[in-house]
């Protein structure tokens, strides 16, 4: 029988006994700022951290607009990536895709179909029928945003419309369209103070945590958020790629996180 995304995550997070997740947002810029890599080289850079971080991993998030800046050549090397990957971790193609159904339907063909990515991320603003074509498989994932970890979402996310933040309509939403086992929802590191209660209100839903890192996000409570009895994925992105030894720092990451588990996990 066919696994439900869900099913696969806590799947993968129990085989390489992680819920780290590193980001791949390749700067050149960031590589090296007074002489930027050319395409071939970043490409090597990539496959360079993929390799190094890969035992300590349980997902790569793959940033999209890193890729597609560099037009039909990004594509070529966005592809390239996934296939280096190979199915050896869970990906996440991290596109914050959100429009009309019908359009919805040609990105999901897009992401899932011709890149193979098992999860995508989402934006909700366009209502329910916006997400729907990504959720048709069981198998295949969508974290949908929810309160994300950039200072601005306070001014839509965490505004209130009779007397219910816009952030919490979200999750409400999100529940209602998880028949197939598949959403999960975003919830940036940087908001410690509500992501208890998003835990308690999204139930088992996956979360995937941005923030933590170079951003200054809670450690310590997104690993809570992930631990009982949902499951998450903790995202690490420029203190891993950029970091001096990118393996090092990916398996401080690890366990670190596995460190607060066990210590959550404790009578």
């Amino acid at each position: 029988m066919l696994k439900s995304f869900s099913e696969r995550l806590q799947q993968a997070a129990t085989d390489s006994n992680s819920i780290l997740c590193v980001g791949l947002d390749i700067d050149a810029v960031r590589i090296n700022p007074e002489s930027p890599p050319s395409l071939d080289e970043m490409k090597s850079f990539t496959q360079s951290v993929i390799e190094a971080t890969l035992d300590h991993a349980c997902a790569f998030k793959l940033n999209l607009a890193f890729f597609e800046m560099y037009g039909s050549e990004g594509f070529m090397w966005l592809k390239e990536t996934l296939d280096f990957i190979g199915g050896r971790r869970l990906t996440i193609g991290d596109g914050k895709r959100g429009d009309i159904g019908n359009t919805a339907k040609k990105y999901s063909t897009a992401m899932f179909d011709h890149f193979g990515f098992d999860a995508v991320t989402l934006s909700p603003y366009m209502g329910p029928d916006s997400l729907a074509p990504f959720l048709d498989r069981s198998d295949r994932g969508a974290f949908v945003l929810c309160l994300t970890s950039n200072p601005g979402s306070r001014e839509i996310q965490m505004w209130e419309a009779s007397g219910l933040a816009v952030y919490r309509r979200v999750i409400s939403m999100v529940k209602d369209l998880n028949e197939n086992d598949n959403c999960g929802l975003v919830v940036g590191a940087t908001k410690p103070e509500q992501m208890a209660d998003i835990r308690l209100e999204a139930g088992r839903m996956p979360f995937l945590i941005p923030g933590i890192g170079a951003q200054g996000g809670d450690l310590e409570a997104s690993v809570a958020a992930c631990s009982g009895d949902g499951i998450g994925l903790i995202n690490v992105s420029r203190s891993v790629l950029y970091a001096s030894n990118p393996a090092q720092a990916a398996s401080e990451f690890k366990s670190r996180i596995n460190s607060v588990m066990s210590s959550s996990k404790s009578p």
